[in-house]
């Protein structure tokens, strides 16, 4: 038993002898990812992405050095905190069809990264495929750093990457279901962003197979935040009657990928309508500042009664009332209404104002088409205005009150003469009898 450990300590002495002489270099790395981006942030199927990590070796200090033993037989070991990583790569994430998110590397992966010193970090990217097809849902491909020796065990980082099929939507705001030949009808529609991701280079033009005069044939819209909507005008002007189809063709970008989607909207185009606004009162100029009152008149020239008539005014700037609600008119009705409009939120120069008249006949739903004037915006002083719809209040008012007032005096005086005459008969009767 003595031999033993005698022989154990002079295996140690030895060692330790062996080890003052020669330091031994030993790696304990700490490589970390600290951060990801993914863009587009969520993926539809088919779309291309870039994935970009950052990766750092934390720790802070270049070497470690440890010391063994006591003051008269000791060795001491230095430890280097560099990092060779040999290659990077990203392992693919299945649905339950075989569809993968995936690297377009494969596992080949990059290679020849060099030593990474403590602190120092870098970035490196990938192009990541959802395939055709996939489900939607929450993926998670594995990231893999593959550490130089046999010492250390590969790292895997998983990634999470959203698929959605969630699309934007085109919404008819306000179109018409029957229009009008020979004239221009506004129409108005809504792009919806169902995603959870911003959505950027969006488009909206006319098919040019619609035999439709749609103005503009475009509209520019850019990029629309997730969850949010963006209201669009057009007007179209149709020159031939019938059924008819309004296709519009929606383009925007997921990221870099871009999709394409088509509506085709039903209008059927009939003769002029016989519901129709006129112009009685117009403005040439308005003052900067001030307001200048419109005056319309709407005429029912059909054979049966039409409901829930309104007149709307389009144009970017104050208006009062803002819409003008008549209601009912039965044949040949004519119902007037005028319109305030505010100057101080145009420039100087030419401006456009028109009018459209909305209503129902049945279960249709009708908009006749737009009239419009242009005026001028000139140079003069604030003032403040009242609307219409108040002064016509204000008007009816007085008006009420003068009648009242003329009553109040008028009424007493013909009691008076009412009793007068009674009297003067009543006299004139005893003096026959008498």
């Amino acid at each position: 038993m003595k031999n033993r450990n005698l022989i154990g300590l002079m295996a140690a002495s030895v060692l330790m002898t062996i080890t003052v002489f020669n330091p031994t270099i030993v790696a304990e790395p700490s490589i970390i990812v600290t951060s990801y981006e993914i863009f587009p942030p969520e993926f539809m199927p088919g779309n291309r992405g870039i994935l970009t990590l950052t990766i750092q070796n934390a720790e802070t200090q270049a070497t470690s050095t440890k010391h063994y033993g006591d003051a008269t037989n000791s060795f001491t070991i230095v430890e280097n905190n560099g990092v060779v990583i040999n290659k990077i790569w990203v392992n693919p994430d299945y649905d339950d069809n075989g569809k993968k998110i995936k690297s377009t590397v494969g596992t080949t992966g990059y290679k020849d990264f060099g030593n990474i010193a403590p602190g120092a970090s870098f970035q490196v990217s990938f192009e990541l495929i959802a395939e055709e097809n996939i489900a939607e849902g929450y993926y998670f491909p594995d990231l893999r750093i593959d550490l130089e020796g046999d010492k250390y065990e590969d790292i895997t980082f998983p990634i999470e990457v959203r698929v959605s099929n969630e699309t934007v939507d085109l919404i008819s705001t306000n179109v018409p279901s029957k229009i009008s030949a020979g004239g221009s009808t506004d129409i108005s529609l809504s792009i919806v962003n169902k995603r959870k991701n911003n959505i950027d280079s969006i488009t909206i033009s006319s098919d040019e197979n619609n035999d439709l005069d749609f103005n503009p044939e475009s509209i520019f819209i850019g990029s629309l935040e997730s969850g949010t909507s963006d209201d669009l005008l057009f007007s179209i002007n149709p020159s031939e009657m019938g059924k008819k189809t309004l296709s519009l063709n929606l383009s925007y970008k997921n990221g870099d990928n871009q999709h394409y989607q088509k509506y085709d909207i039903p209008i059927e185009i009939i003769e002029v309508l016989d519901v129709a606004p006129i112009f009685t009162d117009l403005p040439s100029t308005i003052k900067k500042d001030k307001s200048a009152r419109i005056g319309l008149e709407v005429y029912n020239a059909k054979t049966e009664s039409i409901t829930g008539v309104i007149i709307t005014p389009i144009i970017e700037t104050t208006v009062i009332p803002s819409q003008y609600f008549i209601g009912t008119m039965d044949p040949d009705d004519v119902f007037s209404a005028s319109f305030d409009i505010y100057s101080d939120m145009l420039d100087y120069g030419n401006h456009t104002i028109k009018f459209k008249v909305s209503f129902k006949q049945g279960s249709e739903y009708y908009e006749t088409p737009s009239i419009s004037h242009s005026f001028k915006v000139i140079s003069g002083e604030g003032t403040n205005y009242q609307s219409s719809s108040n002064d016509n209040s204000e008007s009816s008012g007085v008006f009420g009150g003068d009648i009242f007032s003329m009553c109040i005096i008028v009424i007493p005086i013909i009691v008076v003469i009412i009793i007068v005459f009674v009297i003067w008969r009543w006299k004139k009767g005893r003096r026959k009898n008498e």
